[in-house]
């Protein structure tokens, strides 16, 4: 494991947003949902989830995530994916989202 500072650590962007729409994303080479999240004051992002063995995509609607939001926009196909949502692998090495069980305003930052 690599140590890092608390500098190093400021620098990570992690935000609440709340899931507004999720789309399949068919074209994707693992299987995959496009998810647009609202983060408050930075706006509407989306991001590309391989999270489609834990989750419907209805079920995901409305629910709280955690984004890393400064990373560089990264092509996935013809896709742009703004922003990383946050997980854990389970048992199984399927996705788990990082989730907030108390709501937050979306866009606060993680500290």
């Amino acid at each position: 494991m690599t140590t890092i500072t608390w500098n190093e650590f400021e620098t990570v962007d992690m935000r609440a947003g709340t899931i507004l729409e999720v789309k399949a994303f068919p074209e994707a080479r693992k299987p995959a949902y496009k998810v647009k999240v609202d983060f408050g004051e930075l706006g509407t992002k989306w991001s590309s989830a391989q999270i489609t063995v834990n989750y419907t995509m209805e079920e995901l609607i409305g629910r709280q995530i955690i984004g890393v939001v400064n990373f560089p926009v990264k092509q996935i196909g013809k896709f742009l994916s703004e922003f990383l949502i946050t997980g854990f692998p389970d048992d199984k090495g399927n996705i788990v989202i990082s989730t907030i069980d108390t709501k937050v305003p979306n866009g606060a930052r993680l500290i």
